[in-house]
């Protein structure tokens, strides 16, 4: 794409910390900031990703059937290590090109998802390869794109609601007898996801609020309730859609159910806990 297109993307993903319009509106996307092959320069990169459980995300460098792969995967060729910006955080992660069954079965999970993909492949001489994206581990906390912890809250649980949408829309075009292999994936992914944002509150910032703030004793606890309530909630959309003949109609009730409780569930944590975060 060209390079002013690019950089509009960018500043638009940056300020609105992963939400973008226009041509990208509705997808999930990353910024993959490479190390220039020739250059030793950075190279930042809109891409669009697929999960692919808690510790990797899969990109697909289709150059939209270009007959050359486009400049970043050169790149990472060159220099594997590259910076992922996900809207809510940003983390260093190792490329690996996958091979074989397992790029083939990737791909065609991608295609199952958006035939967009194989229209890309047949027009391209070149398979098209698929990269796996592992993030590297790092003392502390995340860095999470915001400049206060009652940001950084608000910050991640919209990731949360960005993707727990986007999931229902893929769930609303299903229609058929099967759930599809990606969106499985897409929802055991955000299962993980959630389970460990609230594990991470019960073990860390909730036992140092109720010592800092015992006033709000009442509302950590009902936080934490709510957790376990959310977390009986996960684990039934986790089984209903790990079946090997897993009904599209009972994962959208759970979708629904979840959906329901999560979002109240945010909105009150957002209430109780930003205030006193920032007035910290």
């Amino acid at each position: 794409m060209p390079h002013d297109f690019n950089q509009q993307v960018i500043e638009e993903f940056r300020a609105h910390k992963g939400r973008v319009g226009g041509y990208f509106e509705g997808a999930r996307l990353l910024l993959l900031t490479t190390t220039g092959a020739r250059t030793g320069r950075p190279h930042t990169t809109p891409v669009g990703y697929l999960p692919d459980g808690g510790d990797r995300v899969l990109v697909i460098a289709s150059a939209a059937g270009a007959p050359k792969h486009p400049a970043w995967f050169h790149n990472l060729l060159a220099n594997p290590r590259v910076t992922i910006e996900s809207g809510a955080f940003t983390y260093e992660a190792r490329a690996v090109v996958l091979e074989g069954e397992e790029r083939d079965r990737a791909f065609a999970r991608a295609v199952e998802a958006d035939p967009g993909w194989a229209a890309y492949q047949e027009k391209t001489d070149r398979v098209i390869p698929v990269v796996a994206l592992y993030e590297i581990a790092q003392g502390g906390p995340p860095n999470i794109n915001a400049s206060s912890m009652g940001e950084a809250i608000k910050v991640v649980h919209d990731a949360f609601r960005r993707e727990l949408a986007l999931i229902r829309e893929e769930m609303s075009k299903g229609g058929g007898t099967a759930l599809g292999a990606q969106l499985r994936v897409n929802c055991l992914t955000f299962c993980a996801g959630l389970h460990n944002h609230h594990t991470g509150e019960d073990m860390g910032m909730f036992p140092v609020l109720a010592d800092r703030h015992p006033e709000f004793a009442p509302a950590l606890t009902r936080l934490g309730e709510e957790h376990e309530r959310i977390a009986g909630l996960v684990e039934d959309l986790r089984r209903v859609v790990s079946a090997e003949d897993a009904d599209p109609a009972a994962a959208r009730t759970e979708v629904e159910r979840l959906t329901a409780a999560l979002e109240a569930h945010l909105t009150y944590e957002e209430e109780q806990l930003i205030p006193l975060l920032d007035a910290v």
